[in-house]
């Protein structure tokens, strides 16, 4: 007699069989190539700050961002009501003041610093839900490498540390708006009307950049290259990582942006960081991974009593660890899928 194998695939994967390992494997390599795709995204940007300075390219990257979102969100504008919109025109201009600062941020003190520091945003807030004492220690560990990375010296940079700062205050914001906005708009119609919103912002700003600053092609180019593989390509790589990883691995990984854009800035910038510095850096990744990795699986509902009877619990999708419980249907500042931990990157 035959026997059915309709049901293998799945039941294999759940039982981590080849399928689900050939997943992983698949999984981890969009997740490689998505956190190459910010990073180089913000790099490229970089290239074009001499023709028309990070708010031009802001500007362009802004545009490109908010068609890319507004074609997948497809969101249903004239249903919105004012409970929905006053979030939504928050997240924009937090969306707005972001960008700027970060762009900013990266042509003073480098793209490996201005990302690092960035990161201290999602990560005060997922330390700041705790009370774990493991928590704690990451907060210290954290706080003594932004210490290093903004020791005084001659050559530093103050405004430049500030606005990577301010990046991280917006990217606080952001993960706390994107909860409102999630709950209270389906899909991703919430953060597509936000970057929509943010691109017409920039409307003033980039025609009056470029009209005082004429772009080459290549300028433009680079710029738009930003949008295309900061928005475009981590919303669609994510996506479908999400779906063959964990959300507790896909955090672990994405911490590890801050070394990437690092990375990054040396090959494409020639950007370079002190040996003390790349110790920084990694002590923020290290402290955000044994966050999430302490942190452990969310315990499952009790099940509903009705009538003495106990009831099986609703099904739940496991949130990441690194962030307190983001909106399921929204998507990061840069595009990640919700689910997802918030990344880094020049968005």
């Amino acid at each position: 007699m035959r026997r059915s194998t309709q049901g293998l695939p799945l039941l294999e994967a759940a039982r981590g069989g080849p399928a689900a390992r050939s997943g992983r494997l698949a999984g981890v390599a969009m997740m490689c190539g998505s956190g190459l795709a910010n990073q180089t995204g913000a790099a490229t940007g970089a290239l074009a700050f001499p023709a028309i300075g990070p708010a031009g390219v802001v500007a362009v990257r802004q545009w490109v961002a908010g068609l890319v979102l507004l074609a997948v969100g497809r969101p249903r504008l004239r249903s919105f009501t004012w409970r929905q919109w006053w979030p939504v025109l928050c997240l924009a201009m937090v969306f707005a003041t972001m960008n700027l600062s970060l762009y900013t941020a990266i042509d003073r003190i480098g793209l490996g610093l201005a990302v690092t520091l960035e990161f201290l945003g999602p990560l005060a807030v997922a330390l700041a839900a705790s009370r774990r004492l493991v928590d704690l220690l990451c907060a210290l560990v954290a706080g003594a490498a932004v210490v290093i990375l903004t020791r005084p010296q001659p050559t530093t940079d103050y405004a430049g540390i500030a606005l990577g700062l301010v990046a991280a205050v917006c990217w606080a914001s952001y993960i706390l708006l994107n909860r409102l906005v999630g709950a209270r708009l389906p899909g991703v119609e919430g953060s597509a009307a936000a970057a929509g919103v943010s691109a017409l912002l920039y409307l003033p700003v980039g025609i009056t950049v470029l009209a005082h600053h004429p772009p080459s092609a290549s300028a433009l180019g680079y710029a738009a290259t930003a949008g295309i593989l900061s928005s475009a390509v981590p919303f669609l790589a994510d996506l479908l990582a999400l779906r063959r990883v964990p959300a507790r691995f896909f955090g672990i990984f994405m911490s590890v942006n801050p070394v990437l854009a690092a990375l990054v800035g040396l090959v494409v910038l020639d950007q370079t960081l002190e040996g003390i510095e790349w110790l920084a850096v990694s002590a923020i990744v290290v402290a955000n991974s044994v966050s999430i990795l302490a942190a452990g699986p969310r315990p499952a509902p009790p099940p509903v009593r009705r009538g003495g009877t106990a009831l099986p619990a609703p099904a739940t999708v496991p949130a990441p660890a690194t962030l307190p419980g983001p909106a399921a249907d929204s998507t990061t500042p840069h595009g990640t899928p919700a689910g997802a931990p918030a990344r880094c990157e020049a968005r």
